[in-house]
């Protein structure tokens, strides 16, 4: 009789141990997930490429797939733009609900040899390319922050709807893990976000 009670109960007993003294970890994502987020400064300064100033609430309302890259866009940034392009377009329908975004943190305007050369390391060129936005980079830092020893370039950064940075990919990502995790996201939100501006 000892015996059998011994038996139905050592899995409860095994559960709390594990759930109370082990605990093991439960980490699903890829990235890293910014907790608390952090919301997008409103007097983060924000200019096109033609000098007019864009207000950071014009970024909300939309997930935002961004790289932080200076204007003459490094083999670097040009991984990070391709990466940036080739998840967007493997969203499929949902590819409307993200947007691209490129901060441009050094105050040089990409060239037109620079742009070609980003448009040319895609296969179909006919990708929308990124919104290309500058930045002082100064305000960037105080907003988006790279892991310890990182810096912001290497990073790929996620933006809610709202306007809150809540993740951040690993230097050297890999495009599956963040497409697993771009997937969890917008199938979570799927009910409060809608696609489109």
């Amino acid at each position: 009789m000892l015996l059998v009670l011994l038996v139905c109960t050592a899995p409860v007993v095994a559960s709390y141990f594990a759930y109370f003294v082990v605990r093991p970890g439960s980490r699903t994502n890829y990235s890293e997930l910014i907790v608390p987020p952090r919301p997008l400064p409103a007097a983060l300064t924000l200019q096109d490429l033609e000098g007019r100033t864009v207000p950071a609430e014009s970024l909300h309302d939309q997930w935002l797939l961004v790289v932080v890259a200076g204007g003459a866009c490094d083999a670097r940034c040009e991984r990070h733009l391709w990466l940036q392009r080739q998840l967007h377009e493997s969203l499929g329908r949902e590819k409307d609900r993200v947007d691209k975004l490129w901060l441009i943190d050094d105050g040089r305007r990409p060239g037109a040899q620079t742009l070609s050369a980003i448009a040319a390391t895609d296969v179909a060129s006919a990708f929308a390319p990124a919104r290309a936005l500058q930045a002082r980079r100064g305000e960037l830092a105080a907003w988006l922050q790279p892991a310890p020893g990182r810096a912001l370039e290497d990073h790929l950064y996620l933006v809610d709807p709202r306007g809150q940075w809540m993740l951040r990919a690993p230097a050297n990502a890999d495009a599956a893990g963040l497409k697993r995790d771009l997937d969890k996201l917008l199938r979570a939100a799927a009910g409060w976000d809608r696609p489109g501006r």
